[in-house]
């Protein structure tokens, strides 16, 4: 059996107008949490009635769930601005002038899909996001940052997914040191002879040619 990598990281990957993932638009995230919050909120209406002490009140459908996570990111290694290692992620929260709403016709951020190892995985637009630097090289650099977002979930979560069941897409996976196809199979795919699939998805002329960093769409098993 493959050694066990690093704790997996959380990614963020814009959602194009026609719905399908832009892998040239992912965010890697140091995302290691002992626990985060997920609101969910249901709308309710009241409505006075009469001869009675209480209004009547009447459900008018769920909202969407916020969820705010708080992400560090850090380059005191490369000691180059730190905004660059998150501005994919600042691009997809921005109004986007060529992704229209088709009602409006203007221009509107874009979606783009959360992930998180195998606990959560959620496509949400950004409703909110606060950068606080933290450090600073002499010349005013930012090295440090604390960003936290909000993103709110569009369409049903993947939770707690089964290992034994394979018909549902697993996003995308963000290569780490040390990660071998053989393992990443196993993790997704419950064996680690679909390392095959991984590779011929992806279209790997070396198998064995992984680079951190690297994203791998892992897609249904046929």
């Amino acid at each position: 059996m493959p050694d066990t990598p690093k704790v997996q990281k959380a990614t963020i990957v814009k959602i194009d107008s026609t719905g399908a993932l832009d892998m040239n638009k992912t965010v890697v995230c140091h995302f290691n949490p002992t626990q985060f919050e997920i609101v969910g909120r249901f709308k309710w209406v009241k409505r006075t009635s009469i001869g009675s002490d209480f209004p009547k009140m009447t459900f008018s459908g769920g909202d969407a769930q916020d969820m705010t996570i708080e992400f560090l990111f850090d380059t005191t290694g490369s000691g180059e601005d730190v905004r660059e290692s998150y501005k994919t992620l600042l691009e997809i929260a921005a109004v986007d002038p060529q992704q229209k709403n088709t009602q409006t016709d203007m221009g509107e951020p874009s979606l783009c899909q959360f992930q998180w190892g195998r606990l959560l995985s959620f496509n949400a637009a950004i409703s909110a996001i606060t950068q606080t630097f933290v450090m600073f090289k002499p010349d005013g650099t930012p090295i440090r940052a604390k960003v936290s977002v909000t993103f709110s979930q569009v369409g049903e979560a993947t939770q707690g997914q089964n290992p034994t069941s394979y018909s549902e897409t697993r996003k995308v996976w963000v290569v780490r040191e040390g990660d071998r196809l053989d393992w990443i199979a196993y993790r997704e795919y419950g064996k680690a002879a679909y390392w095959r699939h991984i590779a011929e998805s992806n279209n790997l002329a070396d198998p064995a040619d992984l680079r951190p960093g690297q994203v791998l769409h892992l897609v249904p098993l046929p």
